[in-house]
C-alpha cells in the first residue's frame, strides 16, 4: 500500500481516520483552511506524485463549503501530479434534483457531476444516491455502494420474527426487496403525495402490517416529517413494532426533536456516511459504522480487485 494516498476536508474526518484505520495507513497531510474573507484554502504537506489518491469528502451539510472544499482539493492533487484521484462521497449531496419535474427548474445532480468531473476526478466512489441513474450523469468511472449489508447485520441479531419490509415509495421498492430478500420478510408500500419538497401526506398502505414488525426503509432522512407522518400511519394500521433503516442521516431542522418524541418509533438506524455528533444522547437514533465497507472498496479500488463481488 505504499502508493496509496488518502487524505480529508474538513466535511468527516473521523471517518476517515476510521477507514484510514481500516487500510492500515496514515491519513495524508492537508491543510484545508479559510481565507481572511472566507474562500477556501488548500495545501498538500506531502508528496502525492504518481500516487492513487482518495479524498474522502461527503457533501453533507455544510454542503456548499464541503462541496467547495472538495474541488479545490481534487485541483490541489491533479496539479500536484497525482496518478489517478478517487473521489470518496459517501453522501452525494445536489442529489434530490435529478430530472426535471417541473418547468425551469435545474438538474443539479448532473453539474456536480460535472463539476467533480472538470476538477480531476478520475473516479467516484459513493454510496446510497438518492437516484440509480445519477451514476449515468458521470463520464468517469463510478463505484456505488450499499448500506443494506451492514444495516441488515443488526436486524439479523434482532432475531424478529414476522418481518415486513416497508418502502416508503414506489422508486424505493428495489432497495425494500433487498432487505426483504435478505431477511426473509415480506414487503408492503406507502402511497404517499408530496405536499412539499420537505412534506409528503401518506395515503395507502399497499400489503399487510397488521400484527407485523416492520421496518421501513429508506436512502435519506432530512427533516423527519415524512418518517413520523409514515410510523403514525402504520401504527394505525396495526404495526406491532416500527423501526427504521436509514443510510443518510442529513436530520436537518427539528428532526432529531421529531424523532425523540415520537413514542411509536421503536429506533432509528442510520450510518456514519454523514457525521453526527451527541448521537448517544437519543436512545431510538442508533449510528453503524460504514468504515469497513468504504475502506474494502478503496482496497479493492487500488488493487484493481472487483468491487461488486462485495454484494454477492
Amino acid at each position: 500500500m505504499d502508493k496509496i494516498a488518502v487524505f480529508s476536508g474538513n466535511a468527516h474526518p473521523e471517518l476517515a481516520k476510521d477507514i484510514c484505520k481500516y487500510l492500515k495507513v496514515k491519513l495524508s497531510d492537508i491543510f484545508v483552511g479559510r481565507f481572511s474573507e472566507g474562500e477556501i484554502r488548500v495545501k498538500i504537506n506531502e508528496n502525492v506524485r504518481g500516487k492513487d489518491v482518495f479524498v474522502i469528502q461527503p457533501t453533507c451539510p455544510l454542503v456548499n463549503d464541503n462541496l467547495m472544499e472538495l474541488l479545490i482539493m481534487i485541483d490541489a492533487l491533479k496539479r500536484a501530479s497525482a496518478y489517478r484521484i478517487t473521489a470518496v462521497i459517501p453522501y452525494f449531496g445536489y442529489a434530490r434534483q435529478d430530472r426535471k419535474d417541473q418547468p425551469r427548474v435545474p438538474i443539479t445532480a448532473k453539474l456536480v457531476a460535472n463539476l467533480l468531473t472538470t476538477a480531476g476526478a478520475n473516479r467516484i466512489l459513493t454510496m446510497d444516491l438518492h437516484a440509480g441513474q445519477i451514476q449515468g450523469f458521470f463520464d468517469i468511472p463510478l463505484d456505488h455502494l450499499f448500506a443494506v449489508g451492514v444495516l441488515i447485520d443488526y436486524f439479523l441479531k434482532l432475531n424478529l420474527k414476522d418481518l415486513v419490509v416497508i418502502s416508503p415509495d414506489v422508486g424505493g421498492i428495489k432497495m425494500a426487496r433487498a432487505y426483504a430478500k435478505r431477511l426473509s420478510a415480506t414487503l408492503a408500500i406507502l402511497d404517499k403525495r408530496r405536499i412539499s419538497p420537505e412534506k409528503a401526506e401518506v395515503m395507502h398502505i399497499l400489503g399487510e402490517v397488521e400484527g407485523k414488525n416492520v421496518i421501513v426503509v429508506d436512502d435519506l432522512i432530512a427533516t423527519g416529517g415524512s418518517l413520523i407522518e409514515a410510523v403514525q400511519t402504520l401504527k394505525k394500521a396495526g404495526a406491532k413494532s416500527i423501526r427504521a433503516a436509514i443510510t443518510h442521516g442529513v436530520l436537518s431542522g427539528e428532526a432529531i426533536g421529531l424523532i425523540d418524541k415520537c413514542e411509536d418509533l421503536e429506533e432509528l438506524l442510520i450510518t456514519d456516511s454523514i457525521p453526527l455528533s451527541n448521537h448517544k444522547k437519543h436512545l431510538r437514533l442508533k449510528v453503524i459504522s460504514v468504515a469497513e465497507l468504504l475502506g474494502e472498496a478503496i482496497k479493492r479500488i487500488y488493487n484493481e480487485e472487483s468491487v461488486s463481488s462485495l454484494f454477492d
